[in-house]
């Protein structure tokens, strides 16, 4: 999977995180103190001197209350179709794992799809769950890949698609000599609940 330029993407992640932090009237010292994230790095990325990785990222986004797709995107509304060429697509520089943002962005969509590839023997470890419980779907489309939701381990073939809830640790692993290629399809926002649910 091909993945836009480095110096963009950490700008678009900059921009993305200072905004936010500052729309929620949070201090660095704040948000390092609410994520985990030390302040010294929470800084260079805000400055665009730091590619940070997957799990530092997520516990960014969790912190900002941001859902992890958005850390890549602008605000801005895109045109209902979503042409690959101009998808945001991200590598982790820790694991080589890649996340192509799919759907179009700014039409209040109930459901994100992204698709992902994982490269062979990498693992990506998501510490914190979201607060909301929120819903995904992840349909293995290539290779093998075991995806781990706290205490339950899940061996997935191509094909498979598992439910799981996004509040628990999540832990993805490619034990296979291929990549990983799976598609995530989340909840945009919590359900409201209805009738004894």
């Amino acid at each position: 999977m091909e993945t836009r330029d480095i110096p963009t993407l950490n700008r678009r992640i900059a921009e993305r995180v200072r905004s936010r932090r500052l729309e929620r009237e949070m201090t660095l010292d704040g948000l390092a103190a609410e994520t985990g994230v030390s302040r010294a790095m929470i800084s260079k990325i805000e400055r665009g001197e730091a590619n940070p990785t997957a799990p530092v990222l997520a516990k960014l986004a969790n912190g900002l209350g941001l859902n992890f797709s958005a850390m890549f995107e602008s605000d801005v509304a895109t045109a209902p179709l979503s042409r690959r060429g101009e998808q945001a697509v991200w590598r982790d520089p820790e694991t080589g794992y890649v996340r192509r943002n799919v759907s179009p962005r700014g039409f209040g969509a109930p459901m994100e799809l992204v698709e992902v590839e994982l490269p062979p023997g990498a693992r990506v470890l998501f510490e914190q769950g979201y607060p909301t419980p929120l819903a995904r779907f992840v349909w293995l489309l290539e290779g093998s890949l075991v995806v781990s939701v706290q205490d339950e381990r899940h061996a997935l073939t191509v094909g498979d698609c598992l439910h799981m809830r996004l509040d628990a640790p999540l832990a993805f692993h490619n034990p296979g000599a291929s990549p990983a290629r799976y598609a995530l399809v989340t909840e945009s926002a919590p359900r409201k609940a209805r009738g004894g649910e």
